[in-house]
């Protein structure tokens, strides 16, 4: 199954609930109403109130320039905007210069160790030769989660005692890293609560070790966010944008949420941009981002 299929049964839920009201205003005509009801079904859809306004005030404007007069023929003006507004970065991941290092980040329970299991299963099944960081040490069954992905993927695995220097970890993984010549680190970090200012240290601790051990490796940092959060996870990026930066999305959960217009929200306002996304349980359900496929699916 493709990209898009997957990703329109991910979608499933969000347009059942905005999906009659898109299939009644493309019915229409285009009236003050329909733009209206538009703007309505975005916001109950996630998409955010500044970029909903931002999505109609284009739709409007192309509408008139194309002399488009009924809502039918503006369904495809809509899909072409919001895949243009998910269009704010590469959405591929950087691996070009070895070993690449990947840090994923996030809140606790949103699914990074999972996302990350998923991810290494993908790439050793392209001929990558991954190595997995257990830095989240805080948590007691973190290492042992992940060590099962290990496993599961085929990818090698560095891990320390419950407790350890989160950082100290990560200064090992590298160095094995090196020794074993593998493609790309995916490295594990404990679920931080964005305002603890002491964990957002730990995470700029380890990006020190990681600049000094591997200066000219490709670098990503992948906030990993809960689709069903809505709103809330917006706030959580905004937050670790600030904070520590980030190169790109992951949402996980898109399958279980009546809110995917949370993508769009996202892309607009943290122009940043989503990678991945994950429509379901199973190993090969971790999605590299479409834009142009995820508007066709959601419209």
């Amino acid at each position: 199954m493709g990209f898009f299929e997957k990703i329109k049964t991910g979608l499933t839920r969000t347009r059942e609930t905005i999906g009659h009201s898109l299939d009644n205003l493309f019915a229409g005509e285009l009236t003050d109403e329909f733009y209206d009801q538009l703007e309505e079904t975005l916001i109950l859809a996630d998409a955010g109130f500044d970029t909903t306004i931002e999505v109609v005030d284009a739709l409007r404007q192309r509408a008139k320039a194309s002399k488009v007069k009924d809502a039918e023929g503006a369904r495809a003006l809509l899909r072409d905007i919001i895949a243009e507004m998910l269009c704010v970065g590469e959405t591929t991941l950087d691996l070009a210069n070895a070993p690449a290092i990947v840090l994923f980040i996030g809140v606790n329970g949103v699914g990074k160790t999972t996302t990350i299991g998923k991810l290494a299963a993908g790439l050793t099944g392209d001929g990558k030769k991954v190595l997995l960081c257990a830095a989240d040490t805080f948590r007691a069954a973190a290492a042992d989660q992940l060590t099962v992905w290990s496993q599961r993927s085929g990818a090698g695995i560095v891990k320390q005692h419950e407790g350890a220097d989160p950082a100290s970890v990560v200064y090992d993984a590298l160095a094995a890293a090196r020794a074993r010549s593998c493609d790309a680190v995916l490295v594990d970090t404990a679920g931080r609560l964005h305002n603890k200012q002491n964990l957002m240290n730990e995470l700029g601790k380890i990006s020190r070790v990681i600049d000094r051990e591997c200066p000219a490796s490709s670098r990503e940092t992948l906030l990993v966010l809960d689709a069903t959060t809505g709103q809330n996870g917006l706030i959580q990026a905004k937050q670790f944008q600030q904070t520590v930066g980030i190169t790109g999305i992951v949402l996980t959960k898109l399958d279980g949420t009546a809110k995917g217009g949370i993508v769009l929200a996202i892309a607009h306002e943290l122009r940043v941009p989503v990678k991945y996304v994950g429509v379901g349980e199973g190993v090969d359900d971790l999605m590299p981002f479409d834009p142009a496929a995820f508007a066709q699916a959601l419209i």
